[in-house]
């Protein structure tokens, strides 16, 4: 059977998606990560529980929301409560996996999503960025943290120009901790072009995972740091068909993916109904 084509953004959804795990509670956003949350309960996670700042507890979601207050965010929801309970909630340490994305990281997971400085400073930056949102709360309070970014050396730096969220902060034992942090901190950076974990003892970011098509080379070139490789170096397998047929139908009208032709997307969203129909039948 001939190779289906995909886009770098799609590799990152089917990578974050093997990130959850069933049973679990995710707090995740509008995005790619919600994409994510949806393949992930089709395909391995059946009893994931998404949640939305929103307050949107639960939800059954079968395609994605243009925004967090979208009516759709609480399609057979099994709660819809406010925002400051979801955020109570998450600083009481009530959620296992949240997923952040950032400007800038560190080798210790540490992210900036506040400002690039350059050579200036943070009063007058070379770019102002949005800030926190709930991105500190998330990284300092939900029990592991999946941070998706491109991968470019001005994005994974030495060190971030402004702390946003605490990753593993200077990466020394019971650094967290110290802090009063609640949270376990980033577990998995998942990237265009590969994924990395962190080093349970040092905290220090590993790659450990390549994606088809993509050299060790590329990828240390893109780090500004001397990168840690894992003994058991992997390849991703390229994404399947029903990976792929299912990421497509859950964003029919093409808003968050993007670079899809409209003819693979039709083909995609066909071969997921009839799929979905077939079970039903059974």
């Amino acid at each position: 059977m001939k190779e289906r084509s995909y886009t770098p953004g799609e590799m990152m959804a089917i990578m974050t998606c093997k990130e959850f795990r069933d049973w679990e509670i995710a707090f995740v956003g509008i995005g790619i990560p919600l994409i994510a949350g949806i393949l992930a309960k089709r395909f391995h996670a059946p009893h994931l529980s998404l949640v939305y700042e929103s307050g949107c507890i639960g939800p059954e979601k079968l395609r994605v929301d243009f925004n967090v207050g979208d009516s759709s965010a609480a399609d057979y929801a099994l709660s819809l409560t406010s925002e400051w309970r979801v955020f109570g909630d998450l600083q009481r340490g009530f959620y296992d996996v949240g997923v952040l994305g950032a400007a800038q990281i560190d080798r210790f997971g540490n992210l900036n999503t506040t400002a690039i400085f350059g050579d200036r400073d943070y009063f007058t930056p070379l770019v102002r960025l949005p800030g926190s949102g709930g991105g500190n709360d998330i990284g300092s309070s939900v029990g592991r943290v999946v941070v998706m970014m491109r991968l470019g050396r001005n994005r994974f730096v030495k060190k971030v120009d402004y702390l946003t969220t605490p990753g593993f902060l200077d990466g020394s034992p019971g650094a967290r901790e110290r802090a009063g942090l609640l949270g376990n901190g980033p577990s998995a950076v998942v990237t265009d072009k590969a994924l990395f974990y962190f080093d349970p003892s040092t905290r220090e970011m590993y790659l450990d995972t390549l994606y088809p098509g993509v050299t060790l080379e590329e990828v240390r070139a893109s780090v500004d740091w001397e990168l840690k490789i894992a003994e058991n170096l992997k390849t991703a397998p390229p994404p399947t068909e029903a990976e792929l047929n299912a990421l497509r139908a859950a964003d029919p009208a093409n808003l968050i993916m993007g670079g899809v032709s409209e003819r693979e997307k039709l083909d995609g969203i066909d071969a997921y109904v009839n799929l979905t129909l077939n079970y039903a039948r059974k």
